[in-house]
């Protein structure tokens, strides 16, 4: 494609070729056209509208843990993006391989899941491996705690309340065949839809983790990284406009399920209501099992779509005003 990133880069000592996929290029393009549209006709709009184009949406964890520092939304809304004047309602919307080309999906209430990063270090002490009994081994401890970690979900998450999902997913202890290690690094993903459910897994977590270290011995060191909290959409906002997206798609307009995936689009909508919704971007001809996800290097965009997302984000924004002027 002309349009393909030719760009190289340095990645944990090599170089890799670069690019994101996910989309934000599209959002872009939509949001400056949607300006275009409304400024346009802005003697015509009952309100003000701010556009807001966000740097940094997927702040790497590293940088937030060793540098305290925020990024994207969070640095957004503490430099004052929601200030002078404050926004009444946010929309925001985000292209996806899961839907095809121009059909819109939303859902009201909790529609993304909070993403937190997990990392357990489970410390031993190294010895021979034929002689198991002078050392402590991380390795069989953090193998214990893997089991024990995958009931929190199963066994003491009220899954009737909300869904959740711990997934440890990286491994890694040892140098040797024959010497038991003296540590073993684990990491993984958290995610919830809930507060008081996050909260809940996170205590588990360290409980689980913690104790089972001890009952070997050992030591479990547990941190968590609160990345993103869930998205929450505006159930009275997203009732209003869901016949609004269905002009803007020409009716084809669906209830999207849950997401386990996160966005950092939920810090504006803890501080107002709105909604944010999915604008499929696979070709029409092309069959949705088998096309690229986003984050592929064959991720691909109809840029048909485009013209819808920039008619939906139009028309809500339209919409809204002109309802809030005659409520």
């Amino acid at each position: 494609m002309a349009f393909a990133s030719k760009a190289k880069g340095k990645y944990l000592g090599r170089e890799v070729d670069v690019m994101h996929a996910c989309g934000h290029d599209a959002h872009t393009a939509i949001l400056m056209a949607t300006a275009e549209v409304l400024t346009a006709m802005k003697d015509k709009l009952p309100g003000t509208v701010k556009f807001v184009f966000q740097p940094a949406e997927e702040g790497p964890s590293l940088y937030a843990a060793f540098t305290g520092k925020i990024w994207g939304a969070k640095a957004m809304v503490k430099e004052g993006v929601l200030r002078d004047p404050k926004p009444d309602a946010v929309f925001g919307l985000h292209v996806t391989s899961g839907l095809p080309s121009g059909r819109i999906g939303y859902r009201g209430g909790a529609a993304m899941a909070s993403a937190d990063e997990l990392r357990i270090k489970v410390v031993g002490r190294q010895g021979h491996a034929g002689y198991p009994w002078r050392a402590i081994d991380p390795v069989t401890t953090a193998a214990q705690i893997v089991l024990g970690v995958q009931t929190i979900v199963s066994r003491r998450t009220d899954l009737m309340k909300s869904p959740a999902v711990v997934s440890l997913s990286t491994i890694n202890g040892g140098s040797r065949w024959n010497i038991v290690a003296d540590s073993v690094e684990m990491t993984g993903t958290i995610r919830t839809y809930d507060a008081g459910v996050r909260a809940g897994v996170h205590r588990d977590i360290r409980q689980i983790a913690e104790n089972i270290a001890a009952s070997a011995n050992a030591k479990a060191e547990v941190e968590i990284i609160e990345l993103y909290d869930p998205l929450v959409n505006s159930d009275r906002v997203t009732a209003r406009m869901v016949p609004v997206l269905e002009r803007a798609a020409d009716g084809d307009a669906i209830l999207n399920e849950r997401s386990g995936a996160a966005e950092d689009f939920s810090v504006f909508l803890n501080e107002v209501p709105g909604l944010y919704f999915n604008l499929g971007i696979v070709p029409r001809n092309q069959d949705l099992a088998k096309a690229a996800p986003n984050h592929s290097p064959d991720f691909f965009i109809d840029e048909a779509a485009l013209i819808v997302g920039v008619r939906a984000l139009s028309m809500v924004t339209v919409n809204y005003l002109a309802a809030a002027k005659t409520d």
